[in-house]
């Protein structure tokens, strides 16, 4: 049986794998920025105060989490910080040598992040440079990819072709011979590639914005 606490915990750690406080999570979901606010979980009463069905699911989108995600946010301990390795993007894609055949980081060149733990020892970050990636990515913002976390369609990827040219973009479709990827901005195009032309791919679990 779900607890009241429970529920605004996962909210909680929702924002937190965001990497915005729950008022920015409320106003990026469309709803009032108190919305989500500790002071609203209890009434003057003292009467618990549940979050509605669709705040949560607004939340979910706003954040491009699945409800499977959700339900783990709602068991999972709390969260540890952890150090991954730091690299800007447009170096990632200039220069060979910063990634393993895996996809995993590798070579000179990183820094490191402190962030919530996502439970993946080859996590590493990737910091936005330019407006190639708007609406989604911003310069500046820097996203965790996790090679080790499963893929499923509508995740946004990291992927690297085996002409070494390295993009970000949403998984629309994936099957033994082909991966089909959505641009993220939408000047530009859809991409669709050969499986034996993709060396590794990614998933993308964190963004700080």
């Amino acid at each position: 049986m779900l607890t009241h606490d429970q529920i605004w915990t996962a909210l909680d750690r929702l924002a937190e794998r965001a990497g915005i406080t729950t008022s920015a999570l409320a106003k990026r979901a469309g709803l009032d920025p108190t919305t989500f606010n500790k002071s609203k979980r209890i009434t003057t009463e003292g009467r618990e105060r549940w979050p509605s069905t669709e705040s949560v699911a607004k939340s979910l989108a706003a954040t491009n989490t699945s409800i499977d995600t959700f339900v783990q946010l709602i068991g999972d301990a709390p969260r540890t910080v952890q150090s991954v390795p730091l690299l800007g993007f447009a170096q990632a894609a200039a220069a060979a040598g910063h990634f393993d055949c895996n996809g995993y980081p590798t070579g000179k060149g990183w820094d490191e992040l402190g962030l919530p733990a996502v439970n993946d020892e080859h996590a590493y970050a990737l910091e936005i440079s330019g407006d190639a990636m708007k609406p989604a990515y911003r310069d500046g913002d820097v996203i965790v990819v996790s090679p080790g976390t499963a893929i499923r369609r509508g995740d946004r990827v990291v992927v690297k072709t085996a002409g070494g040219e390295v993009m970000v973009k949403e998984l629309k479709r994936r099957t033994a011979k082909t991966l089909e990827l959505a641009s993220l901005n939408p000047v530009h195009v859809d991409r669709t590639l050969a499986s034996g032309d993709v060396e590794w791919i990614a998933r993308i679990v964190w963004v700080s914005q």
